[in-house]
């Protein structure tokens, strides 16, 4: 294990996935949704063959048994993306991302639900506290005043697409957990790019606009990110443990208002920074007591191996 190396990894991985939500950012508002997912993902797939082809393992990382579990992976992957997409073309890119750590936490209560996990009181109570400051960042955006253009446009339409989009990046991860199982890193991130490639060209029917040099170029850069982005995740987990690794998460937000003050002159308001903080704060509080408990876990294990007749 080389924990540096591994938080490293993870924090680049976190500037490589903001850059390429800031990316899109000038982009979706000038192209539909279907297309920027189509992009997005249709390009993501060349550095991900390039890397498994580097190691070797182009044809034995890419074999599945599991091909239903990758198409329920899929749907809900493409519809988290393109409800986190559209919610980028209402929102300051800061107010996006910091909305979408409520995924973590509605994790923890679909995998109460659908994985019969066994979750303590020390987890609710951090998830019911970290849903209050995702109340408080939403507070903003669900004011009679957002609302008076009508639900369906503005900031009240990128903070409710932002946090539905946080519910089916949730339910992308559980499904991601189910797959672990059976399948490899290479086949789980493939399928579902080809998978949201197809999903989101379907869309092309309802109107694409035809992109120019610039623009085409800034969504292949997307697109690459992406990728780069997803190797880099899944690597760090190579060399440190994910309670290590997990808080490394929240350092999207500093790039996130660094890229946003440069790129759009965007600067945070003191009720999301307060509302990031509290859903953060809960995270990691998770992260912490996960892993205490765990190191419980392995000392009660040392002890039973070690008495008479183990």
């Amino acid at each position: 294990m080389k924990p540096l190396l591994g938080i490293s990894l993870k924090v680049l991985s976190a500037l490589v996935f903001t850059l390429m939500s800031a990316t899109l950012k000038t982009l979706t508002d000038r192209y539909p949704t279907g297309e920027v997912v189509f992009f997005r993902s249709a390009f993501a797939i060349l550095p991900l063959l390039a890397w498994l082809a580097w190691r070797g393992n182009l044809i034995d990382g890419l074999r599945t048994r599991n091909v239903i579990g990758h198409f329920k992976r899929g749907i809900l992957g493409t519809t988290g993306m393109a409800l986190g997409f559209t919610a980028l073309s209402y929102l300051p890119l800061h107010d996006a991302i910091a909305i979408g750590y409520a995924s973590p936490l509605i994790v923890v209560i679909l995998a109460a639900v659908l994985l019969k996990e066994k979750i303590r009181a020390y987890r609710w109570t951090a998830v019911g506290v970290g849903f209050v400051g995702v109340m408080i960042m939403l507070s903003p955006y669900l004011t009679p005043e957002t609302f008076a253009g009508g639900m369906m446009a503005g900031p009240a339409l990128g903070a409710i697409c932002a946090f539905l989009g946080a519910f089916s990046s949730a339910g992308a991860m559980i499904q991601v957990r189910r797959l672990t199982g059976t399948e490899k890193t290479g086949a789980i991130v493939f399928y579902f790019f080809v998978l949201a490639s197809g999903l989101s060209f379907c869309t092309i029917i309802f109107g694409w606009r035809m992109p120019d040099a610039t623009d085409l170029a800034l969504f292949v850069l997307a697109g690459i990110l992406g990728g780069i982005g997803q190797i880099l995740l899944t690597e760090c987990y190579r060399y440190a443990d994910t309670s290590v690794i997990a808080p490394f998460e929240y350092t999207t937000m500093i790039w996130a208002l660094l890229l946003g003050w440069l790129m759009f002159g965007d600067l945070p308001t003191p009720t999301i920074l307060v509302g990031a903080s509290i859903v953060a704060a809960t995270g990691l509080f998770i992260v912490w007591r996960e892993r205490r408990l765990g190191l419980e876990r392995a000392r009660e294990l040392k002890v039973a191996s070690q008495k008479p007749g183990a």
